[in-house]
């Protein structure tokens, strides 16, 4: 048992993950609800409990299984089940370097591949929107004070939900040069300065809060930090609230990322440049800024004035020859 699957396992997540690698707790997290749903998978089609499992039964078959029932029965979606794939393969990855005698599987199993998935336009809020987003918020309790405060520096900032989860008292920084510090993804560390109207939200917030400077900046009714179910569910309530107001929210799904989206929109359509949008995401790369200009209607529409139309008399292809219109129907 000593290099079993089980002691396998526990080693990749306190050896690899931990002390190796010093993988996120959100990594960790995202790992570990992996294994979770594999095992749960495993008792239903193998009767075994998660410690009764061997390196042989997770074969190339039954992985493949379990990636298709995330597909059919849970509903989760490509991006998804790749996430899940990329937990197994960093895990056999290790395997196959503990256990070489195992490499035939792990070869197989690293030959398994991402499924590819539809790139759509990234949903985003415009002005009007998000003013009806923040007029849905009840100032009149400490909730929708706490709630719009919130929101406010989501969309100016552009903050991951995580990261708006882990902020503290102490990370809001008022007076002169108004910023926030946050530890973003990749443990990466920056401030984002803030507009006076967010800054003396912030403050007239703080001095409500009266919190401690290592206290969460943003608690739960039980004096708790937010988790991120709460801040969808709240979103999802005030959305709720503004499609009486604003009618195009109806079509549109308001999550925390939407907000994010908005925020560097709205740089972007102020002529704001890509890397220092990048540098305001906290972004790995400047290319990952890409989507916002795909997702950009009114830089397409200026591109399309600045052209003249094509002097061409209006007509279609046909080809002449059989096999080139078979070739064309496909």
């Amino acid at each position: 048992m000593s290099n079993g699957f089980p002691s396998l396992l526990q080693s990749f997540f306190t050896d690899r993950l931990f002390r190796q690698r010093r993988a996120s707790p959100h990594t960790i997290a995202g790992y570990r609800d992996s294994f979770r749903l594999l095992f749960q998978f495993a008792k239903e089609r193998l009767g075994k409990a998660p410690s009764d499992l061997t390196l042989d039964d997770l074969n190339v078959s039954f992985i493949g299984n379990f990636l298709d029932d995330l597909a059919t029965r849970r509903k989760n979606s490509a991006r998804t089940r790749n996430i899940r794939l990329a937990a197994i393969h960093s895990f056999v990855q290790y395997v196959a370097f503990e256990e070489p005698a195992h490499a035939l599987l792990c070869q197989r199993l690293l030959a398994m591949p991402a499924k590819r998935h539809e790139r759509r336009p990234i949903e985003f809020l415009n002005r009007e929107e998000i003013d009806a987003l923040l007029a849905a918020t009840d100032c009149s309790h400490w909730i929708g004070r706490r709630d719009r405060t919130m929101l406010s520096l989501a969309v100016q900032t552009g903050l991951r939900v995580s990261e708006l989860i882990g902020l503290s008292c102490q990370d809001i920084v008022l007076g002169a040069g108004a910023h926030v510090h946050c530890q973003g993804k990749g443990r990466k560390h920056r401030c984002t300065p803030l507009r006076p109207e967010t800054a003396k939200m912030l403050a007239a917030w703080l001095r409500e809060r009266r919190g401690r400077p290592e206290d969460p900046l943003f608690l739960s009714t039980r004096g708790g930090k937010l988790s991120r179910d709460a801040i969808e569910r709240l979103i999802t309530k005030y959305t709720a609230r503004a499609t009486r107001t604003c009618a195009s929210l109806k079509r549109k799904k308001v999550s925390p990322h939407v907000l994010r989206h908005a925020a560097a929109m709205d740089l972007l359509q102020n002529g704001v440049d890509r890397s220092v949008i990048a540098l305001w995401l906290g972004h790995e790369s400047v290319e990952t800024t890409q989507m916002y200009l795909h997702a950009d209607m009114r830089l397409k529409e200026q591109a399309l004035s600045r052209t003249k139309p094509l002097k061409v008399r209006p007509g279609r292809y046909r080809p002449k020859d059989k096999l080139l219109a078979f070739l064309e129907s496909l």
